[in-house]
């Protein structure tokens, strides 16, 4: 055999064991695909057989409410005098009502201050699986609601020029235990609004101050001290109430900033507080003219929606400001706002005067419902984030027996000889 033909032999043999060895590997690797299945595959079947997938019994809860009671734990209302009324025995029994929330106007003095949540709870208890979300707006300084007795904090503006984080938690820790103490499980504090405006008639000192960093650092550590106590903490108001020259207590502030400068300022606080832990976000009764011209905040899907759910990752639950202020009054009915809000993506409508408001914004949401205007898919959502909340914070209806009025005056004195 010349030694061309030997070449070409050897070349055949060559490609003979290559081609063997090809076909054995590709059998080999068909084999073990069929033992372990592509990792997607794997990850697929391991969420199918994880808790996440079992029965989620919120879910069933919610499945099981009738539509006047889910739609009633969508509102949070307000009450007359210092007692437990008609009035609000018929938003627990026949509405079955999600909260309330306490004014000064409800408060007379400690002890009867504790008689009325406790008369609250025991109302809704008798009536209603589901407890209540019992409320106030206790930020210290010129907004607090507690009795006379109880000694004040300084304000947030006052706390900001100390400028202490470890300060700031502390005066949120007892802020949640005079609150539990009482009996109220939610607090519409921290203020996260920045005060950049020094013509702002509304904001002012509420806020810890005019940057921010400082509003950021101190309004979290705040929220992280009232939730450390067992007290919902709702920060507010968003997307920022610190530029505005009017109070929307009267009327419809304006701000006319675009997207781009309300990100890189007044959501910053927002933003922070969100990745740290916020449960609830209150959103103001504001027009951001570049954003959403047609619609106050309270009732814009694209600042509840595209902003703040979307844009900032916020899944919690989102309550309206007060639907009774003269921002939304003084330019649409109530109950239509009530409509608007939820359709935007608010899960709570704060509407804290006024039973008729009350009564009349509950029915349109039900009238919405059954004309198609609010899915029942969309109500769905709502309760369904409301129940996870109270579940997450283990709220009950227990009653309070007693108070004490001396030690929580003594803890505020440790922090007052600081200023």
């Amino acid at each position: 055999m010349n030694k061309r033909k030997l070449h070409i032999l050897i070349f055949c043999i060559l490609v003979l064991l290559l081609a063997i060895g090809c076909s054995s590997t590709d059998k080999g690797q068909d084999s073990v695909d069929d033992i372990l299945p592509d990792p997607k595959d794997r990850r697929n079947k391991e969420n199918d057989e994880s808790p996440a997938n079992e029965i989620d019994p919120i879910r069933e809860q919610v499945k099981g409410m009738s539509i006047e009671e889910k739609i009633g734990q969508m509102f949070m209302v307000g009450l007359e005098g210092y007692n437990i009324d008609d009035n609000s025995r018929i938003m627990i029994n026949e509405h079955h009502i999600g909260g309330f929330i306490i004014f000064g106007k409800n408060v007379e003095n400690s002890s009867q201050l504790l008689n009325l949540i406790n008369s609250l709870k025991e109302a809704n208890s008798q009536n209603n699986k589901i407890p209540l979300f019992i409320s106030i707006d206790e930020e210290g300084g010129r907004v607090s609601r507690m009795p006379a007795e109880i000694k004040k904090f300084p304000t947030s503006g006052k706390i900001g020029q100390m400028n202490d984080k470890e300060l700031s938690y502390n005066i949120g820790t007892i802020l949640g235990k005079e609150l539990k103490m009482f009996g109220f499980n939610m607090n519409f504090a921290p203020v996260l609004d920045i005060n950049s405006n020094p013509q702002n008639p509304v904001i002012g000192d509420r806020a810890f101050g005019t940057e921010p960093g400082i509003v950021s650092e101190l309004g979290i550590q705040t929220m992280k001290g009232i939730q450390s106590e067992g007290i919902i903490s709702v920060v507010k108001h968003f997307p920022g109430h610190g530029d505005t020259s009017v109070d929307s207590h009267i009327g419809l502030p304006t701000i006319e900033y675009d997207l781009q400068r309300i990100k890189e300022f007044e959501l910053v606080p927002f933003r922070e507080a969100i990745e740290n832990g916020a449960d609830v976000v209150m959103v103001a009764h504001i027009l951001l003219n570049q954003i959403d011209p047609d619609y106050p905040s309270s009732l814009s899907n694209i600042v509840i929606t595209d902003i703040l759910r979307k844009d900032l990752g916020f899944d919690g639950v989102v309550i309206s400001d007060d639907m009774t202020m003269g921002a939304i009054t003084e330019n649409y009915e109530v109950k239509d706002a009530a409509i608007k809000s939820i359709n935007a993506g608010s899960d709570i409508v704060l509407i804290a005067h006024g039973f008729d408001n009350s009564i009349a914004a509950i029915n349109s949401i039900k009238e919405a419902v059954r004309d198609g205007i609010i899915s029942e898919e969309r109500i769905d959502e709502s309760v369904y984030r409301i129940l996870k909340l109270k579940k997450k914070y283990n709220i009950t209806d227990d009653i309070n027996n007693s108070i004490d009025v001396e030690d929580i005056n003594n803890k505020i004195d440790e922090v007052l000889e600081k200023f």
